[in-house]
């Protein structure tokens, strides 16, 4: 996408390290710039601490209003094709699976979530099966918004959207942050577009 670039390497749940390259028939092998002994490197900021019951809220919300009907509706259309019990036992199943991967997966995307801003670009970091870097050049951004959903209402909580020349949707996207935090972040990357217009 014009206007940010994006990186994605394989993250495997907690590796550290990613192929760069092969020299002499060997596997180069570079550690991961963005953590250290699997933790968000130092100059790297991370979300509110209440982001992680932010991300448990939102999974919940998506299981009972998305998953729970999915797996009634997969009991049901087994009925017809295996026997009542196995059925039930299906439906059940998926339903119980998708509970306790909200339980569990929400706390790993948030220590996986981070951002750092220098004169020169904002850089988000995310990502749990696949580290994605998506890098911002500040002089690409127009504008920059914040927005606050129900969920992140109840918790105080608000994202912030960064939009770049390429004008198609937010190039970058910082969840759960403490709305002070993201209306400072926000007035930064705007004073470099101050600065510009006033050259």
């Amino acid at each position: 996408m014009p206007g940010c670039r994006h990186i994605a390497e394989p993250n495997g749940l907690g590796s550290e390290r990613y192929r760069s390259g092969r020299a002499a028939g060997a596997s180069l092998v570079q550690t991961d710039p963005t953590r250290i002994e699997g933790q968000l490197a130092p100059e790297w900021e991370r979300l509110a601490d209440s982001a992680r019951w932010l991300f448990h809220g939102q999974a919940m919300v998506s299981w009972l209003l998305f998953w729970v009907p999915v797996s009634v509706g997969v009991g049901v259309a087994a009925l017809w094709l295996i026997p009542s019990v196995y059925a039930v036992v299906l439906g059940l199943s998926l339903c119980f699976i998708r509970f306790v991967w909200a339980l569990w997966m929400p706390s790993v995307s948030f220590d996986r979530w981070g951002y750092h801003l220098d004169d020169s670009q904002l850089r988000i970091v995310s990502g749990v099966w696949f580290r994605r870097v998506t890098s911002i050049p500040r002089g690409r951004i127009q504008h920059v918004d914040t927005r606050q959903g129900p969920i992140e209402a109840w918790f105080g909580l608000t994202q912030l959207h960064i939009h770049t020349a390429s004008g198609v949707g937010s190039d970058g996207v910082i969840p759960g942050l403490e709305p002070q935090v993201a209306e400072s972040l926000r007035q930064q990357l705007l004073s470099r577009l101050d600065e510009d217009a006033g050259v």
